[in-house]
């Protein structure tokens, strides 16, 4: 009951006077940083990293539809299955690509793509300046991790689909956030 009453508190908070998600972890609410997207804005630029150390931005995949599986740790059973279920959805996606963002290091996101046999995916790493985190309002203040989210951009860098997952231990709705890719242009 408490706990309820508390997040219900953080509901509709604002940070420098813009409207942030809440969301909690493990039930605790935590302070997003960043700026919250909606659906219809243009697709924020971010600069991170990919498993070669080669920085990544929007522009790296300028002309396709992206889907950006925001995940807040790869060794974790929820993100480790995330990750798994759009690399199995991602052979069935024309002309989408599928961006797993988190802050591990990219030699830990390498080693477990390779130990994972995860290739349809890209796993990118936001741990060097939390741009990506930062850019979409899912770095949390707390534990320098991202929460959990899904944004669609389409091809024209204009955001199709927001999902920020309330508690971050769960599952974001797969089903949505696929059909929202399959829908993009």
């Amino acid at each position: 009951m408490l706990n309820d009453m508390i997040v219900k508190e953080y509901i509709g908070r604002s940070i420098g006077g813009k409207e942030m998600a809440s969301i909690t972890f493990k039930n605790n609410p935590v302070t997003l940083v960043g700026n919250e997207v909606k659906v219809g804005d243009k697709a924020p630029d971010f600069a991170v990293l990919a498993n070669d150390m080669s920085t990544v931005t929007l522009e790296s995949s300028k002309g396709k539809v992206r889907l950006f599986s925001v995940i807040p740790s790869i060794d974790t059973g929820v993100c480790d299955a995330q990750t798994r279920r759009f690399n199995e959805e991602a052979a069935k996606l024309d002309n989408v690509q599928i961006i797993t963002v988190s802050v591990d290091l990219p030699f830990a996101q390498r080693r477990w793509c390779a130990a994972s046999g995860i290739d349809k995916v890209m796993t990118v790493s936001d741990h060097k300046d939390l741009s990506f985190g930062k850019a979409y309002g899912v770095a949390i203040e707390e534990m320098r991790l991202l929460a959990r989210a899904i944004f669609v951009v389409d091809s024209t860098d204009t955001v199709t689909y927001v999902e920020y997952v309330q508690e971050a231990s769960n599952h974001p709705d797969y089903e949505k956030a696929i059909e929202a890719a399959k829908q993009a242009k």
